[in-house]
Protein backbone atom coordinates (compact mmCIF):
# COMPACT_ATOMS: atom_id res chain seq x y z
CA UNK A 1 0.00 0.00 0.00
CA UNK A 2 1.68 3.71 -0.96
CA UNK A 3 2.08 6.08 1.29
CA UNK A 4 -1.10 8.43 0.17
CA UNK A 5 -3.35 5.41 0.61
CA UNK A 6 -2.02 4.49 4.36
CA UNK A 7 -2.56 7.89 5.26
CA UNK A 8 -6.04 8.08 3.23
CA UNK A 9 -6.83 4.96 5.63
CA UNK A 10 -5.32 5.96 8.85
CA UNK A 11 -7.86 9.14 8.67
CA UNK A 12 -10.63 7.00 8.27
CA UNK A 13 -9.55 4.52 10.79
CA UNK A 14 -8.92 7.87 13.07
CA UNK A 15 -12.59 8.97 12.24
CA UNK A 16 -13.97 5.90 13.31
CA UNK A 17 -12.48 6.21 16.50
CA UNK A 18 -13.36 9.33 16.93
CA UNK A 19 -16.92 8.09 15.92
CA UNK A 20 -17.09 5.55 19.28
CA UNK A 21 -15.79 8.71 21.91
CA UNK A 22 -19.68 9.31 23.38
CA UNK A 23 -19.22 13.55 23.57
CA UNK A 24 -21.74 13.59 26.08
CA UNK A 25 -19.86 11.58 28.19
CA UNK A 26 -16.45 12.47 27.40
CA UNK A 27 -16.48 15.63 29.54
CA UNK A 28 -17.63 13.37 32.57
CA UNK A 29 -14.57 11.05 32.64
CA UNK A 30 -11.93 12.28 34.64
CA UNK A 31 -7.94 10.64 33.58
CA UNK A 32 -6.53 8.36 35.65
CA UNK A 33 -3.32 8.00 37.72
CA UNK A 34 -1.18 4.90 36.75
CA UNK A 35 -0.20 2.37 38.91
CA UNK A 36 3.58 1.47 39.12
CA UNK A 37 3.30 -1.68 37.43
CA UNK A 38 1.16 -0.53 34.85
CA UNK A 39 3.15 -0.31 31.38
CA UNK A 40 2.71 0.80 27.78
CA UNK A 41 0.65 -1.88 25.96
CA UNK A 42 2.28 -0.85 22.59
CA UNK A 43 5.68 -0.93 23.74
CA UNK A 44 5.96 -2.68 27.28
CA UNK A 45 7.54 0.26 28.94
CA UNK A 46 6.61 1.21 32.65
CA UNK A 47 4.94 4.28 32.23
CA UNK A 48 4.68 6.07 35.76
CA UNK A 49 8.87 6.80 35.86
CA UNK A 50 7.21 9.23 32.42
CA UNK A 51 4.85 11.50 34.62
CA UNK A 52 5.42 14.34 32.41
CA UNK A 53 4.83 12.07 29.17
CA UNK A 54 1.97 9.82 29.82
CA UNK A 55 -1.26 9.50 27.91
CA UNK A 56 -4.28 7.50 28.81
CA UNK A 57 -7.34 5.90 27.14
CA UNK A 58 -10.42 5.62 29.29
CA UNK A 59 -13.13 2.77 27.94
CA UNK A 60 -16.45 2.95 29.03
CA UNK A 61 -16.39 0.11 31.24
CA UNK A 62 -14.19 2.26 33.37
CA UNK A 63 -11.00 0.65 32.30
CA UNK A 64 -7.92 2.62 31.48
CA UNK A 65 -4.40 1.79 29.41
CA UNK A 66 -1.91 3.82 29.92
CA UNK A 67 1.34 5.04 27.12
CA UNK A 68 4.31 6.13 27.79
CA UNK A 69 3.88 9.23 25.22
CA UNK A 70 1.59 10.23 22.91
CA UNK A 71 3.50 8.27 20.01
CA UNK A 72 2.12 4.89 21.46
CA UNK A 73 -1.29 6.04 21.94
CA UNK A 74 -1.97 6.92 18.64
CA UNK A 75 -0.38 3.34 17.32
CA UNK A 76 -2.90 2.05 19.94
CA UNK A 77 -5.94 3.85 18.97
CA UNK A 78 -5.13 3.14 15.11
CA UNK A 79 -4.38 -0.40 15.47
CA UNK A 80 -6.37 -1.57 18.41
CA UNK A 81 -6.78 -5.26 16.74
CA UNK A 82 -3.26 -5.88 17.12
CA UNK A 83 -3.14 -4.39 20.23
CA UNK A 84 -5.82 -5.18 22.44
CA UNK A 85 -7.73 -7.48 20.90
CA UNK A 86 -10.09 -7.76 24.10
CA UNK A 87 -10.85 -4.45 24.05
CA UNK A 88 -11.85 -4.24 20.70
CA UNK A 89 -15.79 -4.92 21.87
CA UNK A 90 -15.09 -1.05 24.16
CA UNK A 91 -16.22 2.00 23.50
CA UNK A 92 -13.51 5.05 24.25
CA UNK A 93 -14.70 7.18 26.66
CA UNK A 94 -11.95 9.72 26.95
CA UNK A 95 -8.64 10.00 25.81
CA UNK A 96 -5.82 12.13 27.88
CA UNK A 97 -2.33 13.33 27.07
CA UNK A 98 0.15 15.23 29.58
CA UNK A 99 0.80 18.89 28.07
CA UNK A 100 4.73 20.03 27.56
CA UNK A 101 4.48 22.95 29.20
CA UNK A 102 1.85 22.75 32.03
CA UNK A 103 2.33 18.79 32.67
CA UNK A 104 -1.25 18.89 32.98
CA UNK A 105 -3.77 15.90 31.73
CA UNK A 106 -5.63 17.38 29.00
CA UNK A 107 -8.54 15.86 26.34
CA UNK A 108 -6.19 13.71 23.63
CA UNK A 109 -8.54 15.62 20.89
CA UNK A 110 -8.50 18.56 21.66
CA UNK A 111 -4.37 19.12 22.36
CA UNK A 112 -2.05 20.57 19.09
CA UNK A 113 0.55 18.10 18.68
CA UNK A 114 4.20 19.44 17.15
CA UNK A 115 6.19 16.93 14.87
CA UNK A 116 9.59 16.82 14.45
CA UNK A 117 11.11 18.72 17.13
CA UNK A 118 14.25 18.20 19.23
CA UNK A 119 12.71 17.15 22.59
CA UNK A 120 12.47 13.64 23.06
CA UNK A 121 10.05 11.72 24.72
CA UNK A 122 11.31 8.00 26.39
CA UNK A 123 10.59 6.14 23.29
CA UNK A 124 12.29 9.03 21.00
CA UNK A 125 10.91 11.22 18.83
CA UNK A 126 7.57 12.05 19.88
CA UNK A 127 4.26 13.64 19.23
CA UNK A 128 4.60 16.82 21.61
CA UNK A 129 1.32 17.83 23.59
CA UNK A 130 0.24 21.52 24.01
CA UNK A 131 -3.27 22.80 25.27
CA UNK A 132 -3.42 25.69 22.50
CA UNK A 133 -2.03 25.82 18.94
CA UNK A 134 -0.70 29.60 20.23
CA UNK A 135 1.69 27.25 22.63
CA UNK A 136 2.19 24.41 19.47
CA UNK A 137 3.81 27.57 18.03
CA UNK A 138 5.69 28.82 20.26
CA UNK A 139 7.05 25.21 21.27
CA UNK A 140 7.40 24.59 17.13
CA UNK A 141 9.98 27.41 17.22
CA UNK A 142 12.03 26.88 20.22
CA UNK A 143 12.69 23.00 19.47
CA UNK A 144 13.09 23.23 15.80
CA UNK A 145 9.49 21.10 14.93
CA UNK A 146 8.61 20.40 11.66
CA UNK A 147 5.06 20.91 12.00
CA UNK A 148 2.12 21.59 14.23
CA UNK A 149 -1.22 19.24 13.73
CA UNK A 150 -4.20 17.98 15.47
CA UNK A 151 -5.49 14.88 17.08
CA UNK A 152 -7.18 14.11 13.64
CA UNK A 153 -4.64 14.42 11.48
CA UNK A 154 -2.45 12.09 13.07
CA UNK A 155 -1.94 9.10 10.91
CA UNK A 156 0.21 5.91 10.77
CA UNK A 157 2.39 7.22 7.97
CA UNK A 158 3.42 10.15 10.96
CA UNK A 159 3.70 7.37 13.34
CA UNK A 160 6.41 5.53 10.91
CA UNK A 161 8.45 8.94 10.01
CA UNK A 162 8.33 9.53 13.62
CA UNK A 163 9.47 5.73 14.63
CA UNK A 164 12.29 6.08 11.79
CA UNK A 165 13.95 9.39 13.48
CA UNK A 166 13.77 8.23 16.24
CA UNK A 167 16.22 4.92 14.61
CA UNK A 168 18.21 7.56 13.62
Amino acid sequence: MNAEKLGTVSRWLLVLVLAWLPISEADDVKPREPGKQDTCPVCGMFVAPYPEWIAQVVFDDDSAVFFDGSKDMFKYLLDREKFAPDKRSLKIAASFVTSYYEGEVIPAENAHFVIGSNVYGPMGSELVPHRTREEAEEFLRDHKGSKVIAFDEVTAEILHTLNKKSQE
